[in-house]
């Protein structure tokens, strides 16, 4: 009983790390697509943006989100293979999206403001996680 309640800690505090990240965005993060996106943007032209530093900053958002999210899988189901698994999966998805969200914010620019919007809601929340934790689950119950 006592390990399930240290798992259920872990697991509690990793979540509001998770949404920690979540509400001090606008002081930890430089991204000008925060209050953009908020607005009718449909109607406005992209902010100024300094691109490396976009890039640097949603890449370490990406990776904060990562590394609780992969945290929060090995709490849940403490299995190597799956957090390795987690691993490889969030470094080429990560890679992926960063590369398309430059790429459609350089060369499609402002015709393709939703693509843009998702990919970089990909980057910023930790929606994998909300993939991952019922497909490992069905995973292991499979076993």
């Amino acid at each position: 009983m006592l390990k399930n309640k240290k798992q259920i800690g872990y697991a509690v505090i990793i979540v509001l790390l998770l949404i920690a990240v979540r509400a001090f965005e606008h002081t930890i993060f430089y991204d000008p697509f925060l209050k953009y996106f908020k607005e009718e943007y449909a109607h406005l032209p992209f902010p100024q943006i300094q691109t490396v530093k976009l890039f640097f900053s949603l890449g370490f958002r990406y990776y904060l989100n990562s590394v609780l999210s992969i945290a929060l899988l090995y709490v849940l189901f403490k299995d190597r293979k799956f957090t390795k698994f987690s691993i490889l999966l969030y470094m080429i998805l990560g890679s992926i999206l960063m590369i398309s969200f430059f790429f459609v914010l350089q060369f499609f620019g402002e015709e393709s403001k939703m693509t843009l919007f998702y990919i970089r809601r990909f980057i910023i929340q930790p929606i994998f996680l909300l993939l991952f934790i019922p497909a490992f689950y069905y995973q292991k119950r499979m076993k």
